[in-house]
């Protein structure tokens, strides 16, 4: 169990990264008496967030704001958005995120990468007071010069967006992948990328929320363009999303849109197509090829395939990671997808994220490892109990303060080793097929 003696209190909280999450945790950390310092490797609060500007959250505004950093901002006059509106990236930043990171105290520091954490005088290997040693946090500065911090605590809240997923089915880069034009992620299609999309062939490689954004936009491009979709795996009733079942409607929403798409053949389906190869051609286009065989020729790429998380710079503290989500042991049932296709998992905290080493946690999006369907909400309740924790005040850490809307959508996957212990009682009506 992390002590929030051990290190030197006097220290400040490093919290790595100034997303949604992050400045939750500064928030929280700031209204317990703690000092945070806050490293952003971009050049603004919610860096990763501006890259997906013009993105429509589909979750509403309620479950995108922390409660304590509300609490705080409208001590300084902030006025909360409509509850029920649904804002896009842009809105996120500009309404809540810069608004925050501008609170006194905050501690943000902006062009500040992280490039390794250690425990002062102890590398991996060293166990002699190692809870005692304080952290040690290198920083890449503008300058190119590495600094360090002294910390009593860190909190990794670094998120998974600059990490994209490969074309690869088997989780690798294919053959010509790296010299094809590809854009990985959400690229503005009808606003700052246009010029690179119109009336261009385009596929899309993912089946999740990113993809089906990705098709959305490019089917609605007024110079047109045909707009193939790749799946690795068979079209299956659960592809979409719940549908008008689905807790978040606008989740729900989205994915019936998709649906329909493919369904009035807006959209070109390739299902499956397990992508195992990639050749630019003279003009530019791009043919990509499946392993059994299939091939087609566009000429633009757009993989969204999911984000996984970036762990070199954590290599000398003592992780706990599952083997295949690469979360915590503890969470990683909860959200395998080889296990369930459930979006809704039981609210954690401080206990389902502590790693080995004392006074370490990673939070938000990269606490899910490889795993998708996170939500904002989530995260809130992960560094309220994480700061909890630090505080001593450990009712607070283990209490539940948090309801997840459902998925509507949830396939059990048969029992096995891996997973015969995954589907909880505590868990909310539908959880693991229910």
């Amino acid at each position: 169990m992390p002590d929030a003696t051990h290190g030197s209190p006097a220290l400040p909280v490093v919290v790595i990264g100034a997303g949604p999450v992050g400045l939750a945790a500064a928030a929280h950390l700031l209204a317990r008496g703690m000092t945070p310092v806050v490293l952003e490797a971009g050049a603004a609060a919610g860096a990763a967030v501006r890259e997906w500007g013009h993105v429509r959250m589909f979750s509403p505004w309620r479950f995108n704001v922390d409660g304590v950093a509300r609490a705080l901002l409208e001590r300084h006059g902030w006025v909360a958005p409509d509850p029920e509106g649904y804002p896009t990236g842009a809105e996120l930043v500009a309404q809540y995120l810069e608004p925050l990171a501008a609170l006194p105290g905050m501690g943000l520091r902006l062009h500040a990468r992280v490039v390794g954490v250690s425990r002062r005088g102890h590398d991996l290997m060293r166990d002699e007071e190692r809870g005692l040693a304080p952290f040690i946090v290198q920083v890449a500065q503008g300058d190119g010069e590495i600094a360090e911090i002294a910390a009593q605590a860190v909190l990794d809240c670094s998120g998974t967006w600059g990490q994209p997923n490969p074309a690869g089915a088997h989780g690798l880069k294919v053959p010509g992948e790296a010299a094809a034009t590809i854009a990985y992620g959400i690229p503005d299609v009808l606003g700052g990328d246009r010029a690179q999309y119109a009336g261009r062939s385009v596929l899309v490689v993912g089946s999740g929320h990113s993809a089906m954004n990705a098709v959305l936009d490019l089917a609605a491009r007024p110079q047109g363009g045909e707009v193939l979709w790749a799946f690795r795996r068979a079209v299956s009733a659960t592809t979409f999303g719940g549908g008008a079942a689905d807790g978040l409607a606008a989740r729900g929403a989205l994915g019936a849109r998709a649906q329909a798409l493919a369904a009035e053949g807006k959209v070109r389906m390739l299902a499956p197509f397990a992508i195992s190869g990639m050749a630019t051609l003279a003009d530019g286009r791009v043919r990509v090829t499946a392993g059994d065989g299939q091939a087609v020729t566009v000429e633009r790429v757009i993989v969204a395939a999911g984000f996984r998380p970036e762990l070199a710079f954590l290599s000398e503290l003592r992780l706990g990671l599952d083997p295949a989500v690469q979360s915590t042991p503890a969470l990683a049932p909860l959200i395998d997808p080889n296990i369930h296709s459930c979006g809704t998992v039981r609210p954690h905290g401080e206990a389902e994220l502590r790693h080995p080493e004392p006074n370490f946690w990673i939070a938000g999006m990269k606490s899910y490892g490889r795993a998708p369907t996170f939500l904002m909400t989530t995260g809130h309740e992960q560094v309220r109990s994480i700061v909890a924790a630090l505080a001593g005040d450990w009712m607070a850490a283990r209490e539940v303060r948090l309801e997840l809307p459902e998925t509507g959508v949830c396939s059990g996957a048969p029992v096995t080793t891996r997973n015969a212990s995954a589907c909880c009682p505590t868990a909310p009506a539908g959880c693991c097929g229910g």
